[in-house]
């Protein structure tokens, strides 16, 4: 029942409203009863003086101040005094009119020892009675003593013989009582009326701060079913805590999409490249199978032919052993195999490594090659091995997309904070939608079968792997039927710019 969040605050906040109802009304209780008796004692003190005042006045006025004794020599009140106080008549109107209540009266004479010895009781109860569901041994009792010289209560023994007339009050009424009782009855009241309140209020507060926890929870189960685009909106009104929630939250939703999505194209880059594996392996193995039937069975083949078609399976064997190199190559880089050896070297040699080393092949296709590079030497840190081979598959790509007649330029140039390296062809150039496909594995532009040119699709997918290796940048500008530049930026050192 109390499971949800929403129950147990509204059951918390209510309890505590009712913990401190109950401590406040116990509290007030007790301090108005005090009070209440306090002044009821007070009230009954002062009503004790004026009876006990009216029933000594009584007394001296029936022995006339003397004249009479109060107590005669037999130890029992005087006759003046059963007079004036047997018949009730007085007494019946003290408590009437002055005390509100019994009254008692005890005639007490001195003793030898000093103490005082009772020597008549009257009593006169009032007309009042008590309250509701209360007996007299329940009533407030106040006792008053007057002492009086008495002239007659004398003996050898007591120089000032005196007399002592013991008044004691029983009122039937309680008013602190009634007035307690009326006051539990309206805190009470007041107490049931402010918990309703208080849960009232507790039930809105609780559906506020859980309003944002159910939008969580709806949003986390919609992630659940696969809905990546979920998020919770953000109040800024809701409480600080809640919204630094849904705000993480979201963050971790828009990582969750985005690794996600990293996931399906990894998956789908890897379903092409296996397709285009497949695909690249299945033309070469193809004609070898094609080749080698041939010669099995065709046992007329002239030597012409039969060396036409060792000479074609040479070239497809080459083409094996190409596509296989690359392959092994970027799977190399990709997976993390591949450490850089990186020192402080010249990138000057690493151009004119791989210039001479593609000199050969641009000869015989008829295309100018050169490199310009400054007279002073561009030192970075690098791996001059990979370096070379990134600038080796670069210019192997632009003689091979290069008519003959055409040029390619080779350019290395200092900047402040690393080096560029472009290089730039005067070849068939590269259309604008084929531009942000050319580092995508085994991608040939259509271009490509127009110029003739063969090869296995990964030479600028290594390109780029090697640039990103070296925390470096690649660009291509390349205009249809004008050239292609590509250029590279190279950090003065790797490490600074993956600290940063």
């Amino acid at each position: 029942m109390f499971r949800s969040l929403q129950a147990r605050l509204v059951l918390a906040f209510t309890l505590l409203v009712g913990i401190a109802l109950v401590i406040v009304a116990v509290t007030a209780t007790n301090r108005l009863d005090e009070y209440f008796r306090d002044q009821e004692r007070i009230e009954l003190e002062g009503r004790a003086v004026a009876a006990i005042s009216v029933v000594a006045s009584e007394i001296q006025g029936a022995t006339a101040n003397g004249e009479f004794p109060i107590i005669d020599p037999s130890g029992q009140p005087s006759a003046q005094v059963e007079h004036a106080l047997g018949g009730e008549s007085l007494l019946r109107l003290v408590a009437d009119l002055i005390a509100q209540g019994d009254v008692e009266v005890a005639v007490q004479g001195e003793a030898v020892d000093g103490s005082f010895v009772t020597a008549g009781t009257y009593r006169a109860a009032t007309d009042l009675t008590p309250t509701s569901g209360q007996s007299r041994q329940q009533m407030r009792v106040q006792s008053v003593r007057l002492t009086i010289e008495d002239p007659w209560w004398a003996s050898p023994t007591r120089s000032a013989p005196h007399v002592q007339v013991l008044l004691t009050i029983s009122d039937p009424y309680t008013f602190r009582d009634r007035s307690t009782q009326t006051v539990i009855v309206l805190l009470v009241a007041v107490g049931a009326l402010v918990l309703v309140i208080a849960a009232v209020f507790s039930l809105l507060l609780a559906q506020r701060l859980t309003t944002p926890v159910r939008r969580l929870e709806a949003a986390a189960r919609a992630l659940e079913v696969g809905e990546l685009h979920q998020r919770v909106p953000v109040d800024p009104g809701e409480p600080r805590e809640l919204v630094e929630l849904s705000e993480q939250f979201n963050r971790m939703a828009d990582r969750l999409e985005e690794s996600i999505r990293i996931v399906r194209e990894d998956r789908d880059r890897s379903r092409d490249f296996l397709a285009d594996v497949s695909h690249e392996l299945r033309t070469p193995v193809a004609a070898l199978r094609t080749f080698n039937e041939l010669l099995r069975d065709g046992a007329d083949l002239d030597p012409a032919t039969r060396a036409e078609f060792l000479q074609v399976s040479a070239q497809q064997i080459e083409r094996l052993d190409w596509l296989a190199t690359n392959l092994l190559e970027l799977s190399k880089l990709d997976s993390g195999l591949v450490a850089l050896e990186l020192r402080p070297d010249d990138l000057r040699a690493a151009v004119e490594g791989a210039v001479e080393s593609a000199e050969p092949d641009a000869g015989r296709k008829g295309v100018e090659l050169r490199a310009e590079l400054p007279p002073n030497p561009v030192r970075t840190r690098h791996d001059q091995q990979r370096v070379g081979q990134l600038i080796g598959n670069l210019i192997d790509n632009a003689v091979k997309f290069t008519p003959a007649g055409g040029r390619v330029v080779v350019r290395l140039e200092p900047a402040d904070d690393g080096a560029t390296i472009s290089v730039a062809d005067t070849g068939i150039g590269i259309g604008p939608e084929e531009l942000p496909h050319i580092f995508d594995r085994f991608y040939r532009g259509t271009r490509a079968a127009e110029a003739r040119a063969a090869g296995s699709g990964l030479g600028l997918a290594i390109v780029k792997s090697i640039v990103d290796m070296h925390r470096g940048r690649i660009s291509v500008d390349s205009r249809s039927g004008e050239g292609t530049t590509v250029t590279v930026r190279l950090p003065r050192d790797p490490a600074s710019v993956a600290a940063a």
